[in-house]
């Protein structure tokens, strides 16, 4: 893996996470000589003893007291002089007081992440660090130390005070950091690194804890997952679609380019590719049988008899067609699995306009952290070649450090990831209940004797985690809880934003492994049920396919002549048919599935198999057989 160079202006976020993921970096020369200028030019301004904000004066509320030229304290009596220099003391004072995070340490990717974003920005050379600070952090990043950062303790404004800090205090050889998985402090890391710590000089101590790298790097981590999630959502939504046999005109192109939502549009792209190739979606209605149950006597063959379930249809009588003569002229007069509708259920139907809304929501989301990856977020900021009168024209104190922008794009994330594991959860519950599942067996198991559960509980747990979703997606927001006495009255809240959308992502994706899982069982019987009839019609004539049809004449009624013409055309027709089968990209995903979890003829223990489905979404697996199929 080749190294990625940084140079404060390109950083995407594909990039991030290689870093994240183990790649290296480069620091780019022409960015280290702004480097240096902008140390060099505050260090000047200190000789000059120029008042300026966190380098001569304290931090926050101590904002109003200037430093001097050495501490006050050494003068008391009996004192032993320091001989350290405030200015220096303050750097390191502010670390090692703000690296006071709590909870489980974040993982490695994002800790990377956070370095990786940290280091990118001070390479526009508005911050102050020295070049050598600079490089021994990026040194520490390609060396794999991984600072322990616990994941609870910044408000998102002054940025990631807290998180930063405890990378920070890895670097002057305090705190712990992990080294090939194993815990230790931070000087042992070092060491065992070959590295030294850092003594911190002007403004280097607020230049590496001051911005809005842990949300960014957890927000960036998210979106990752997200493009993929989304993709695995629409590959879930088309197996469900190829299982009820559903109707593709909902998403013609015609249709959305009379509301053209990127997302939605693209949704609607992405879902007709899914199912090109399919001849389950679309189907003449009266083409689908219904299921029910196996019977000794429910098939003619061995090779027959050896399915899991029976098949039929229903006749609609002469008597009851009055007024729709002409309908049964086109539809045969035969009720199966599927109603004769022109329309499928919101949760099938309106999969553009969901899914496409989330797409939207993620497409906002990138924008905004595209442009924080190569933004200068710390404070105050440093303009060595302004000209100007008087430092404050050169040194300007702002508010960059501010994270809203990026805690209401995660707030949006926060509303849209519920919003796609629910209709997820529809479509998984609408294929278990078989009063909605057009004619597949209740929780898409026989059930012969009563004694079986299939997948019913598959979507208790969906739903368990659906509602879980729903009661963390609040915005974090719009709670701002003000901070050092006030001096930082309005803050962010966005590293908890974009770490609620992180550890939503993973569960998210949950959800979807339990649609595919359960869709990819509602396909085998869809399929194997609708092919049953077409090979029993290719075998046997009307008399024997009529056994499959209830509510015909009796032999001797005067319309039976008429059933049995109406029968043999329902049995041409399905002769005539080649063997059904859902679209190429559906039926990739599908025989992946297949690959590691077989077909549930009869109950059993299923914990192993739900979290197989799940492991597939994680690892993307299920999704790169789709797009391998897809080409």
């Amino acid at each position: 893996m080749h190294p990625i160079l940084l140079d404060g202006y390109s950083l995407s976020r594909a990039q991030l996470a290689a870093v994240a993921h183990g790649a290296t970096v480069e620091l780019d020369a022409g960015a280290l000589r702004n480097v240096a200028r902008a140390a060099d030019f505050l260090a000047a301004q200190v000789e000059k003893q120029e008042p300026i904000y966190g380098v001569s004066t304290g931090f926050g509320s101590n904002a109003d007291k200037l430093l001097g030229a050495h501490p006050l304290r050494d003068e008391l009596p009996g004192a032993k002089p320091s001989g350290q220099s405030p200015h220096i003391e303050l750097q390191r004072n502010l670390i090692v007081t703000h690296a006071v995070c709590v909870g489980e340490p974040f993982a490695p990717d994002v800790v990377r992440a956070m370095l990786c974003i940290r280091i990118n920005t001070l390479l526009r050379g508005h911050s102050g660090i020295r070049v050598q600070t600079l490089q021994a952090l990026a040194d520490m990043l390609n060396a794999g130390i991984v600072p322990v950062v616990p994941q609870l303790g910044s408000v998102g404004a002054s940025g990631d005070l807290a998180p930063l800090s405890h990378l920070a205090i890895v670097l002057l050889g305090g705190g712990e950091a992990f080294v090939n998985g194993q815990r230790m402090s931070g000087a042992d890391a070092l060491a065992r690194k070959g590295l030294k710590p850092v003594e911190l000089s002007y403004k280097e101590g607020l230049a590496l804890n001051n911005g809005t790298a842990q949300m960014l790097a957890t927000g960036v981590l998210a979106v990752q997952q997200l493009e993929d999630l989304l993709d695995t959502a629409d590959l879930a939504a088309a197996m469900t679609i190829d299982a009820f046999a559903g109707r593709l005109g909902a998403f013609a192109p015609e249709v959305h380019a009379l509301r053209p939502h990127p997302g939605q549009v693209k949704t609607a792209t992405n879902l007709l590719r899914l199912l090109q190739g399919s001849t389950l979606s679309d189907i003449a209605y009266h083409l689908v049988p219904k299921f029910r149950q196996w019977l000794p006597t429910s098939w003619d063959t061995p090779a027959a008899q050896a399915l899991s379930f029976d098949i039929g249809w229903d006749w609609v009588p002469l008597t009851q067609r009055h007024g729709r003569e002409k309908f049964y002229q086109r539809f045969l007069p035969f009720r199966g699995g599927k109603k004769h509708q022109p329309q499928d259920s919101y949760s099938l139907r309106c999969i553009p306009q969901v899914h496409g809304a989330v797409r939207d929501a993620l497409e906002q989301a990138k924008r905004v952290l595209d442009i924080e990856l190569n933004a200068v977020t710390d404070n105050p900021l440093v303009f060595p070649d302004a000209q100007a009168e008087h430092v404050e024209q050169q040194v300007i104190s702002a508010g960059h450090f501010h994270g809203m922008p990026l805690a209401l794009a995660m707030s949006y994330l926060k509303a849209a990831i519920p919003v796609l594991a629910s209709i997820s959860e529809r479509r998984l519950n609408k294929l278990v209940d078989p009063a909605t599942n057009d004619g597949l067996p209740a929780f898409l198991i026989g059930n012969e004797d009563g004694t079986e559960s299939g997948h019913m509980i598959v979507q208790y747990t969906a739903a368990a985690i659906v509602n879980d979703l729903a009661s963390r997606a609040m915005p974090a927001s719009v709670y701002s809880v003000p901070t050092s006495a006030n001096a930082e009255d309005h803050v962010s809240m966005g590293a908890n934003e974009a770490r609620h959308v992180l550890a939503m992502a993973y569960d998210l994706g949950k959800v979807l492994g339990l649609e595919l899982y359960t869709a990819a069982q509602a396909l085998d019987l869809r399929r194997d049920m609708i092919n049953a009839a077409r090979d029993l019609a290719g075998r046997a004539d009307a008399e024997a396919f009529a056994s499959k049809v209830q509510g015909g004449p009796l032999p001797d009624a005067a319309d039976r002549a008429a059933f049995l013409a109406e029968v043999d055309a329902l049995r041409a027709q399905l002769a005539d048919a080649d063997e059904f089968r859902p679209g190429r990209a559906v039926a990739a995903a599908h025989a992946a599935i297949r690959a590691r979890i077989p077909f549930l003829d009869r109950d059993r223990a299923l914990d192993g198999e739900v979290a197989t489905a799940v492991r597939m979404v994680a690892d993307g697996s299920v999704l790169a057989a789709a797009r391998a199929a897809l080409g």
